[in-house]
C-alpha cells in the first residue's frame, strides 16, 4: 500500500515538473522570438493577407505586421507578391497604438543592399549599377542606393563627354564606404584596369611577328592609328595601312572600329607593337610592270590634286601621277585643277613604270599629236611667219604663231644696229596685240621652244661695214656718249665707232668731259674693224697727224722751194718731240 502511494506521488511530481518545463520553454521561445524581432532587425515572414492598403505579414510574433501595399508593387502598380509568399521585412516598431507591428519592405531591401555593399567593399568585389545622371564632378550611379562615380574614375582615359554614359549598366569597384554618412564612392577605372591587365597577359602570350589578330581602333592621329589588341596597344602606321597612297588615316579608320591586323614587330622589353593592314593582301606593285606597259592607254579616277600634278587611281593600291608638264603640249598649266577635278574619270597614256619605286608616270597630252612636231615640218628654220604679240617682257616679246604656240623674239634679235639699253624701251616699240613679221631661228620640239628673229628679215649691215669703212679711212660723225675710257661717235644710223682715250690726242691736264660734249662733230681715222664683235676702232690723233702731213706736203708743193731729205727728216723729228712734250 505504501509503495503504491509513493508511486502515485512520484507520478504527480513528474507531471508537475513537466508542466513547469513546458511553461519555461514556451516563455523562452516567446523571449527569443521577441529578441529576434526587435525594432531595426530584418525578419522573414509569410504573407497572410493582401488588403487594399496593407499587406498582413506573419513574422511569428504575438501579432501580425502591417506593410503598405505600395511597397510590393512595380512601377505600373501591379503586385509582385501573393498570399503565402515568404518575404524579408524590417521591423520598425514592436507595436503601435493599435497593437500592430509596423514593418517595412523598402527599408528591408535598403538595409540588405547596404549589408551586401559592405560585404563587397570588405571583400573588394565589384558591384553592378546603372548610371542615373550627370552631377557636379562626375556621375550618380544606382547600386541599390545612390553612389558617386568621380569623372576621373569613369574610364582609363579621360572622358570629356560624360552624358554618353547615362543609362549604361556597368560594374564598379567601391573605393569608399560609409553607412553612417550614406556615402559610397565608386570606380569603373579600377575594374577596367584589372580586366585590361588580365587581357594583356593573354594577349602577350599570343604576340609574335606574323600573327594575325583583331583589334579595336583606339585613337587616330596624323601619322597612324593606335589599335587595342586586348590590354596592349599597337601602332598601325599610315604607310602600313594600304599599298596605295593614304592622305590621312581617318580616310580608312574610325575610333571604335574593329579591324584585322598583322603583327610586324614586337619589342617585348618595351612592350611596343608595330602593326600592318596592307600586309594582309598581296603587294599589287609586284605585277605592275606586267599590267601597265609604257605607251598603253589606261582609265582611272582622279583622287588627289597637288601643285605639281594629279594622282589617278588605276586599281586598288595603285596610283599614277600626271605631272602638270604632261597635261598640255602648248598651254602652260599652273595648277592641275585648271584641267582636272577630283572624282573625274580620265584616260591617259602610261609613260614610265617603276615597281621598285612604286611609281607610274602618266601623260594626258600624249593622247593627241604633238603640235611641236607638226610645227617643225610646217615652219622650218629660215621660214618667215606673221603673228600677234602675245606678251611683252624685259628680255623680249612672245609672238603667237599657231594655236597656243608662242615664239620668243629676244631683245638681241630686234635690230642689227640698234641696241636696247633699257628694258622699258621694248614696251615703247611693241605693244600687246601688234602684228609682226619674224623669221624662224630655231625649233626645239623636245623642250617646246621656238626662237624667232625680226632683224633677220633684213640683211646684216655689218656685212658691208668693213668695205665701207676700210682701215685708214677718214670719217666724220657726232659724239653720242662720253665715257671714262673714250667717246663714241655715230658714223651712220646704227653704226658707231669708239675713240679710245689714248687716241684722242689730249694734252696732259686736259679733262675729257670738258674737252668734248655730246652732239659735237669730230673727225677721226679708222684704225680697225671687227665684224664679228661689231666694233669699229677710231683715232683722232692718227687723223690729225695724217692731216698735218697732207697739209705740209701741199705747202711744199705750193712754195716750190728746194728741200733736201735732211731738212724733211729734221722737221719730222722736231714735230715728234713737240707732240711727246704735249703728251
Amino acid at each position: 500500500m505504501k509503495n503504491t502511494t509513493t508511486n502515485i506521488m512520484n507520478q504527480q511530481e513528474i507531471i508537475t515538473n513537466s508542466s513547469s518545463t513546458v511553461d519555461l520553454e514556451f516563455e523562452q521561445l516567446l523571449k527569443d522570438s521577441f529578441d529576434a524581432a526587435r525594432p531595426g532587425q530584418l525578419v522573414t515572414g509569410t504573407i497572410l493577407e493582401i488588403g487594399r492598403d496593407y499587406v498582413i505579414v506573419d513574422i511569428g510574433f504575438k501579432s501580425e505586421g502591417h506593410v503598405p501595399v505600395s511597397q510590393f508593387t512595380d512601377r505600373e502598380g501591379k503586385l509582385k507578391v501573393k498570399v503565402g509568399d515568404r518575404v524579408e521585412v524590417l521591423m520598425l516598431s514592436s507595436e503601435n497604438e493599435s497593437g500592430e507591428i509596423v514593418l517595412s519592405r523598402d527599408r528591408a531591401e535598403q538595409l540588405r543592399v547596404w549589408n551586401d555593399l559592405e560585404v563587397a567593399f570588405g571583400e573588394e568585389r565589384p558591384v553592378s549599377g546603372v548610371v542615373v545622371q550627370k552631377v557636379k564632378g562626375g556621375l550618380q550611379v544606382d547600386v541599390g542606393v545612390p553612389a558617386f562615380l568621380p569623372g576621373s574614375q569613369v574610364d582609363i582615359r579621360p572622358q570629356r563627354n560624360l552624358d554618353k554614359f547615362v543609362g549604361e549598366s556597368m560594374e564598379f569597384k567601391i573605393l569608399k564606404f560609409s553607412r553612417e554618412r550614406g556615402n559610397i564612392v565608386l570606380s569603373r577605372r579600377v575594374v577596367l584596369e584589372a580586366e585590361r591587365k588580365a587581357l594583356k597577359r593573354d594577349t602577350i602570350n599570343q604576340l609574335a611577328e606574323g600573327v594575325v589578330m583583331e583589334g579595336v581602333v583606339k585613337n587616330v592621329t596624323d601619322y597612324g592609328a593606335f589599335i587595342d589588341l586586348g590590354g596592349i596597344d599597337g601602332l598601325l602606321h599610315i604607310t602600313d595601312m594600304s599599298w596605295g597612297r593614304v592622305n590621312h588615316p581617318a580616310e580608312l579608320l574610325s575610333v571604335g572600329q574593329t579591324v584585322p591586323v598583322v603583327v610586324l614587330k614586337y619589342d617585348e622589353e618595351n612592350e611596343r607593337v608595330s602593326l600592318g593592314m596592307k600586309q594582309l593582301k598581296d603587294n599589287p606593285w609586284e605585277k605592275v610592270e606586267a599590267n601597265y606597259q609604257p605607251g598603253s592607254k589606261i582609265t582611272g579616277k582622279v583622287v588627289s590634286l597637288t601643285d605639281y600634278g594629279a594622282f589617278v587611281r588605276l586599281d586598288e593600291g595603285i596610283e599614277g601621277l600626271i605631272h602638270v608638264s604632261e597635261m598640255s603640249w602648248t598651254r602652260k598649266v599652273h595648277h592641275p585643277s585648271k584641267v582636272l577635278s577630283i572624282g573625274q574619270e580620265v584616260e591617259a597614256v602610261v609613260l614610265e613604270v617603276s615597281a621598285e619605286n612604286q611609281r607610274i608616270s602618266l601623260g594626258l597630252k600624249q593622247l593627241t599629236s604633238n603640235p611641236w612636231q607638226e610645227l617643225a615640218s610646217e615652219y622650218p628654220v629660215g621660214a618667215q611667219i606673221k603673228g600677234k604679240v602675245r606678251s611683252v617682257t624685259d628680255f623680249g616679246i612672245f609672238v603667237n604663231v599657231k594655236e597656243d604656240i608662242d615664239g620668243l623674239v629676244h631683245v638681241s634679235d630686234f635690230s642689227w644696229t640698234k641696241k636696247i639699253k633699257d628694258p622699258k624701251e621694248i614696251k615703247d616699240i611693241y605693244k600687246k596685240g601688234d602684228e609682226v613679221d619674224a623669221v624662224v631661228l630655231e625649233i626645239d620640239p623636245e623642250n617646246e621652244r621656238l626662237s624667232l628673229g625680226i632683224k633677220q628679215l633684213t640683211p646684216d649691215i655689218w656685212e658691208s661695214v668693213p668695205h665701207r669703212y676700210p682701215t685708214g679711212a677718214r670719217v666724220k660723225g657726232l659724239i653720242t656718249s662720253i665715257t671714262d675710257f673714250g667717246i663714241f661717235m655715230e658714223l651712220e644710223e646704227g653704226v658707231e665707232g669708239l675713240i679710245h682715250v689714248s687716241q684722242l690726242g689730249l694734252q696732259r691736264g686736259d679733262n675729257l668731259r670738258e674737252k668734248f660734249r655730246v652732239g659735237e662733230e669730230v673727225e677721226a681715222e679708222v684704225i680697225n674693224v671687227d665684224r664679228t664683235e661689231r666694233r669699229i676702232s677710231l683715232s683722232m690723233k692718227q687723223a690729225k697727224r695724217r692731216k698735218e702731213k697732207e697739209e705740209y706736203a701741199q705747202y711744199l708743193e705750193d712754195s716750190g722751194d728746194a728741200v733736201t731729205f735732211g731738212d724733211l727728216l729734221q722737221q719730222q723729228l722736231n714735230r715728234s718731240r713737240e707732240e711727246e712734250q704735249k703728251e
